[in-house]
């Protein structure tokens, strides 16, 4: 039977951490192992995982902290299924999650990565249509009604338009992913730089209508803070550029009009503009409006 190691490297809040937990242990269907990395030092953690006796949960502390490449990779060091993913400390699975990437996997047990549907929820778990969501499903998410693959110069330049995925809710070949790791120069745009590598190496991904992951989104998220210092827009447009190069270097010229482009980036930039202006912060300000109109 095919498995899936649900791997759950955490950082942050002990009582999301513990939801998320009890989201994997209610699964409807088997076929699951939950490994757990712990980068923290949070007391009674340790404890609590001993408290649920639970022979399908493996759980790690680190000796020493890894920060968030470090602790992915350590993650992806354990998985030893055929299918695994990486489940965020703050989201939730629903039920049927296990029991969807199943079915999608045994219809087409190839493809590199299965994107599930997902819903949105706040920090209070309570359903929310945040402006991004919004934008990502309206404009640049594909339309599946049921099931769909897509790869190659096609998924390139539609996830450098807007990348409309949420990475802790897909499903990975475990073979696949351990093939390209983590990149350790990156903070907030690992997810991007992983699947573009993949579909360059020829990986596909099937697009799964079915909702079976509630995506956590609030603003003490890391992206959430690096977006406001600027220093995620930096590191977005360096791979913007560097992949644009690459995209050239194949031949994909739709995927390379797109990453030089970057219109999604470029107006999430703008529409923190006027915060940091408001806020007086310079140096914001300025890295904010070179990302947005490619200018100093």
């Amino acid at each position: 039977m095919t498995m899936i190691d649900i791997m759950l490297p955490y950082y942050g809040d002990v009582a999301l951490m513990q939801a998320a937990v009890q989201s994997v242990r209610s699964q409807t269907e088997a076929g699951w192992r939950l490994t757990v990395v712990d980068d923290t030092a949070n007391p009674g953690v340790p404890e609590w995982f001993e408290s649920l006796a639970d022979d399908r949960i493996r759980y790690f502390r680190n000796e020493r902290n890894l920060g968030i490449t470090g602790n992915f990779t350590r993650c992806l060091d354990l998985a030893e299924h055929e299918l695994m993913s990486m489940l965020g400390a703050d989201d939730l699975l629903l039920p049927n999650y296990v029991g969807t990437v199943l079915a999608a996997h045994r219809e087409h047990p190839g493809v590199g990565m299965i994107q599930p549907g997902v819903d949105v929820i706040d920090e209070h778990g309570r359903p929310v249509k945040a402006l991004a969501d919004e934008v990502k499903k309206r404009l640049y998410a594909p339309k599946v009604t049921d099931r769909r693959v897509m790869g190659g110069e096609e998924l390139a330049a539609s996830l450098l338009r807007g990348n409309w995925l949420y990475f802790p809710s897909i499903a990975w070949r475990t073979e696949a992913i351990k093939s390209v790791g983590f990149r350790a120069d990156l903070r907030t745009t690992q997810d991007l730089a992983l699947e573009l590598e993949l579909i360059e190496r020829g990986e596909q991904m099937l697009i799964e209508s079915t909702v079976c992951f509630q995506y956590r989104r609030h603003l003490e998220s890391v992206s959430s803070k690096m977006a406001l210092d600027g220093d995620r827009f930096t590191e977005e447009r360096e791979l913007f550029l560097s992949t644009a190069d690459r995209m050239k270097a194949k031949g994909w010229h739709r995927a390379e009009r797109a990453a030089r482009n970057h219109s999604s980036s470029r107006l999430h930039a703008l529409t923190l503009l006027p915060t940091a202006v408001r806020g007086g912060q310079g140096d914001v300000v300025r890295a904010l409006a070179k990302h947005a109109f490619g200018t100093n």
